[in-house]
């Protein structure tokens, strides 16, 4: 799944390789933390949220084909 996320976020996000990925298994499913710059966050959210939305969406579809729950949350890098 993690590759799907991947492959949806790069085609929105002008800096690619900066994009970090945490998976973190609980007892709910499988978390998927996108982390991106303050640059790249407008554009994998979207226009109200609407790709994100749509991100879900596709996620939480392919995880019911495999009987697995899976969340995707999008996350901007602290800045140090």
């Amino acid at each position: 799944m993690l590759e799907l996320v991947k492959y949806i976020v790069n085609q929105f996000a002008e800096k690619p390789d900066e994009v970090e990925y945490d998976v973190k298994e609980n007892d709910r499913g499988t978390e998927i933390t996108v982390i991106l710059s303050d640059s790249d966050m407008g554009k994998v959210i979207g226009r109200q949220g609407k790709i994100a939305k749509a991100m879900r969406t596709i996620v939480k579809a392919a995880g019911a084909k495999e009987n697995k729950k899976y969340s995707v949350e999008i996350k901007e890098r602290e800045q140090a």
